[in-house]
């Protein structure tokens, strides 16, 4: 299984690249999605790593693909890694595969029928992934091990390649919320430890007694094909992007790898010369985006608190798995976009405060870094959302995977089917059911495969700093404490405040019964008022009187809440659709007769009548 091959060989054309350079750099999404953001065990050294690699490839049923049991087998036998971590990171590395919504939707029907452990265990063993490629995803989780020299002295002393950053290369830096944003940080990695990469890919019998490589060994062309999953590259000029694989096997860097196209292999130290002559910084990552990508059209961004965001993107040139929307410093304003311009994209939302943003659009993954007194609903993620480092954020999203970390009294209602990771650090998190909708979700949803069913946000996986511990019930250096389900008395629906077409008119698999009882409840409790008020038969003057009674008690709420906030950044200076002429969408609320957003069916900003 090549699970990552860009192109069918048939499919690719013949380049003539022996007058042009070519350039290979760290595919981004298996750093951003794949490397957990905390310390991994020390079974995933590279000493373990290397046992491993040999026993996959000296036993039955583990190569060249290695299925849940037999990995199963080697995390908990060999390894002795929890169960749960071992799902985890077989889970996670799934994330990164290319199935189809289709394919995941179907399995996402046979979980929902898993009626216990068992049978879910026998959904888990249908699954297989590529040995070598799994190896290397292992192998880079260590990208936030954190070495003791840098715990006490913090980053790295500089080395003779390191060069002197631009002014662009450090605001990359002071934006990236971690390791796992930042393409500096890939290359780098890439670039110290290849050797180590090449090494695990090597058959054992060319390995020493203590399972290094020798120098004259060969690698074969099927194990290179695996370094797709962490490398691509191009012809500088042509600018197709191609698995590195195919680029050593054809014009100058075939010579300079010493590619054999009788044995269909290379020798391991020249094929380590040439990637480490063509490695380069990834042209579609966080620095290049930073430093050339193209401004975001937002119809508020000309006045007041707009001109401190920044906001770029390179969907206009990057492909489409290196598509990305960064955000950065939104103050006091409601921002909202649905547009193809970010269906599918990977979205960074920093240091933005006192913000409300709406990406309504089908997204890739998404980032929300450093922020504080936000709001932030988004279209359904393909992948993963990340919290992190952020205070007082409420998140609604329907995502495949969500993680929190190091944040603080932070609100997650989320619909997801596998459980939310909580990472070190956090304080007074609250997770939610999922609780709003909009008119395409449900069309969003199935784009990305994403089912109502299972649906695990009550379910949370606490990760401890000590290591990884599969439970709240396990001894854990991480305080279960940190979170808390929603009381439902205190649960409120989220209404989207923008009209926008499609046939999506409830939340998507209904709520919880506790929390629809709950919303039961006050709607019975809004009923009775209107009854009483009906039947107190106040005169004209009474209603007058009693009517500016509610508004001042609804004025005073609003304030002590902080949705005035919210309601009064709802009202553009221009009331515009939230699709403009050219179908793209704005930061404005198409708006009803009396010209003022809707909310629960009445204008926003006025209070609930009294009568």
């Amino acid at each position: 299984m090549n699970t990552y091959d860009l192109h069918d060989d048939d499919d690719v054309e013949d380049l003539d690249m022996e007058a042009e350079s070519v350039s290979v750099w760290p595919r981004m999404e298996p750093f951003l999605l794949g490397a957990l953001q905390v310390s991994p065990p020390s079974k995933l050294s590279l000493h373990y790593l290397r046992k491993m690699a040999t026993y996959v490839r000296t036993r039955d049923g583990c190569f060249p693909s290695l299925g849940w049991s037999m990995w199963r087998h080697i995390a908990c036998g060999k390894l002795q890694l929890p169960e749960d971590i071992a799902w985890l990171y077989f889970e996670t590395f799934d994330l990164l595969l290319g199935h189809t919504p289709e394919e995941r939707l179907e399995r996402a029907e046979c979980l929902s029928q898993c009626s216990d452990k068992s049978e879910l265990n026998q959904q888990r063993t249908k699954l297989s992934v590529d040995t070598l490629q799994f190896l290397l995803f292992l192998y880079i989780q260590q990208l936030n091990r954190v070495s003791l020299r840098t715990s006490l002295i913090g980053e790295e002393w500089p080395s003779h390649r390191t060069r002197s950053p631009s002014p662009s290369d450090r605001e990359a830096k002071t934006s990236s919320q971690n390791k796992n944003w930042d393409d500096q940080a890939h290359l780098s990695f890439v670039q110290s430890h290849l050797a180590e990469i090449l090494e695990l890919l090597v058959e054992p019998g060319q390995l020493s007694q203590s399972g290094q490589a020798l120098r004259d060994c060969q690698i074969s062309l099927e194990a290179v094909r695996s370094l797709g999953l962490l490398l691509e590259g191009s012809v500088c000029q042509g600018r197709v992007v191609q698995p590195v694989h195919r680029l050593l096997t054809k014009g100058p860097l075939q010579t300079q790898a010493g590619y054999s196209s009788h044995s269909h292999s290379f020798p391991l130290h020249k094929l380590l010369s040439c990637l480490q002559q063509s490695l380069t910084l990834n042209p579609f990552g966080m620095t290049a985006c930073l430093r050339s990508g193209k401004k975001l059209a937002w119809a508020q961004q000309v006045e007041g608190a707009m001109k401190r965001a920044k906001i770029a993107r390179n969907t206009h040139m990057a492909p489409p798995g290196s598509r990305m929307v960064l955000m950065s410093q939104v103050f006091k304003q409601t921002l909202a976009k649905t547009s193809d311009k970010l269906t599918g994209t990977k979205i960074k939302i920093h240091r933005c405060s006192d913000a409300f943003i709406y990406l309504l659009s089908p997204l890739r993954s998404v980032s929300v870094d450093k922020c504080r007194d936000t709001t932030v609903v988004l279209g359904p993620v393909e992948t993963s959302v990340h919290i992190h480092g952020c205070q007082n954020v409420r998140l609604v999203c329907a995502a495949r995977r969500i993680v929190i970390g190091a944040s603080s009294s932070c609100t997650i209602h989320a619909l997801t089917p596998t459980r939310p990771l909580l990472l070190p650090g956090n304080t007074d998190i609250t997770l939610g059911p999922f609780h709003t909708f909009y008119p395409s979700l449900e069309d969003h949803m199935a784009s990305v495969g994403l089912a109502v069913v299972p649906n695990v946000w009550d379910q949370p996986l606490l990760l401890g700093a000590e290591g990884l511990n599969p439970s709240p019930n396990a001894s854990s250096s991480q305080d279960p404490s940190c979170y808390h389900l929603l009381p439902p008395a205190e649960f409120h629906m989220l209404v989207v405040p923008f009209n926008m077409e499609g046939d999506s008119c409830e939340v998507p698999g209904g709520l919880p019964p506790l929390y629809q009882a709950a919303v039961d409840e006050k709607q019975r409790r809004i009923q009775n008022w209107q009854k009483t008020v009906m039947e107190a038969r106040l005169n004209k003057e009474q209603k007058k009187k009693f009517q500016e009674l509610v508004e001042l008690k609804f004025h005073q709420w609003l304030l002590e809440t902080g949705h005035r906030l919210e309601l009064d950044s709802l009202i553009p200076p221009t009331l515009t659709s939230l699709k403009d002429s050219n179908g793209t969408a704005t930061g404005t609320a198409q708006v009803n007769d009396d010209r003022r957003p809707l909310r629960n069916g009445r204008p926003v900003g006025q209070s609930p009548l009294a009568c």
